[in-house]
């Protein structure tokens, strides 16, 4: 899959669903239910123990189609190590100064974090596909609206705080797509191991982007 073709499934999916888990046992189940719920992606972040393996294993094991992103990764050492486990995206929280470059080079997409308008412009520039407005709590869809009125031509996706009662105000602000953190996993499910009502939750989700405004 190319570059181009990455980023326009990601803005297809409208969400991404980012996990930050405690266990890499919990995170395999979630990645499993999602997969259920019928998410054509995943971002598995650098702080949730095993993350590279995981997205190695899942690579392995899923569709040809299926999106694997790899979530904080701040420096070229650790995109290099996500990108050999096969990830099909890098995100940042912050500015990574030759990510996007090394990602493209490997046909994989980059996105990096900005808050500010200078800060997202910055990222853009740097040539992310996809700019991460986060943390996206601090200003909500207020700011993304801001910010997208002056950069029209930036695809933002807000990641950090958003959640279903909030996820629909995000999308009339102008997201490209969304982040949605652990919420998108009903957690004491997931505990109980109750799949099928943590395949309900996070299968909501979806549903409200359907019917989101574009």
């Amino acid at each position: 899959m190319s570059v181009t073709a990455v980023c326009e499934a990601l803005r297809a999916s409208r969400v991404i669903p980012v996990l930050r888990l405690a266990t890499r046992e919990a995170a395999a189940v979630a990645i499993d239910c999602l997969i259920e719920a019928e998410y054509r992606t995943v971002e598995l972040t650098l702080t949730m123990p095993g993350a590279i393996g995981l997205i190695t294993e899942l690579k392995r094991r899923a569709l040809p189609d299926f999106l694997v992103g790899a979530g904080t990764v701040l420096d070229l050492d650790s995109a290099r190590a996500c990108l050999d486990a096969g990830a099909d995206y890098l995100v940042s929280p912050c500015l990574v100064t030759g990510m996007p470059a090394l990602a493209d080079a490997r046909g994989a997409a980059a996105l990096l974090g900005g808050f500010t308008p200078t800060e997202i412009l910055a990222a853009w520039r740097e040539g992310a596909q996809i700019v991460k407005l986060f943390p996206a709590a601090s200003g909500g869809p207020a700011h993304l609206a801001a910010v997208h009125a002056v950069y029209p031509q930036i695809p933002l996706c807000p990641t950090g705080g958003v959640s279903a009662a909030n996820m629909l105000d995000y999308y009339n602000a102008g997201a490209a797509l969304v982040g949605v953190g652990n919420n998108v996993i009903d957690q004491k499910a997931l505990a109980a191991g109750d799949r099928a009502q943590v395949i309900r939750h996070a299968r909501s989700f979806l549903e409200l982007a359907a019917g989101a405004g574009r």
